[in-house]
């Protein structure tokens, strides 16, 4: 049995084929998310990577931001149940998700069989987010992908006192135009992320093990401060952008659908 999960963000779109529920045949990440091509590029291009056909699949589940605009899945599912199948089918054992996406980021507490029992979600600001890694990205003039690198380099991170987007994005410019090091304003972005996320961890009730999912789990400054912040080892994968999916992919095969 072949399965598709889709995960429909607001900057990107995902999608995983699973057989049988335990092997990942392909998976794939499209830079374009809700009210774009970027799911039907997504699903062409994941079909394509396994081998198969269309006709092949035997069952496809929808999550995320833009599922909702999505008519194509035979169901469409929260992402909360999803990351949490998708991250219990990476790290066995899993007691607490975190998932950092473009737009919000979620914390979700398992029990020792892998059901949600809690979860805190952040959805009203984008600080926190991907979404504010971008924006300071773009001010700093770098990509995004180098923030990690350059965070190694800081000697003393700046500190971010604003914790709003807009106001942050003022003080990163007011330091830069003091002479503050970019190695040390990046790594001072990366910690205001993990700090506003550690709180909400925190809130949560974090337990070990504890996996990190979505686009800004590729981060490696992101994730150094947040195991500082939380006391705690961070496990992320190769899927982590692509947990979502997973999850559906999972979700379609033990329901069947």
């Amino acid at each position: 049995m072949k399965t598709l999960g889709i995960d429909i963000g607001s900057t990107t779109s995902k999608a995983v084929i699973l057989d049988r529920g335990d092997r990942i045949l392909s998976s794939v990440v499209v830079p374009s998310g809700i009210g774009t091509q970027g799911p039907q590029k997504a699903i062409d291009e994941v079909i394509g990577l396994s081998g198969l056909d269309e006709k092949d699949i035997s069952a496809s589940v929808v999550t995320g931001y833009g599922r909702n605009n999505f008519q194509k899945a035979d169901a469409r599912i929260s992402e909360l149940t999803c990351h949490a199948l998708g991250g219990s089918f990476i790290l066995p054992g899993v007691r607490t998700v975190i998932d950092i996406g473009g737009q919000d980021a979620k914390v979700l507490v398992l029990d020792e069989n892998g059901r949600m029992q809690n979860f805190i979600m952040n959805d009203k600001c984008a600080a926190g987010t991907g979404r504010f890694l971008e924006v300071m990205a773009r001010i700093l003039q770098i990509e995004i992908d180098d923030m990690a690198d350059l965070c190694l380099l800081a000697e003393v991170p700046a500190a971010i006192s604003n914790t709003c987007t807009v106001f942050a994005e003022s003080e990163v410019i007011s330091q830069l135009a003091r002479g503050i090091p970019m190695t040390d304003l990046v790594a001072g972005i990366c910690e205001s992320v993990a700090l506003r996320v550690a709180a909400q961890a925190k809130r949560a009730g974090v337990r070990e093990k504890v996996y990190m999912s979505g686009g800004v789990a590729r981060n490696g400054g992101v994730r150094t401060a947040l195991e500082r912040a939380l006391g705690v080892s961070i496990i992320h994968s190769p899927y982590a952008q692509v947990s979502g999916a997973l999850g559906a992919a999972l979700y379609a095969y033990k329901e069947n659908l």
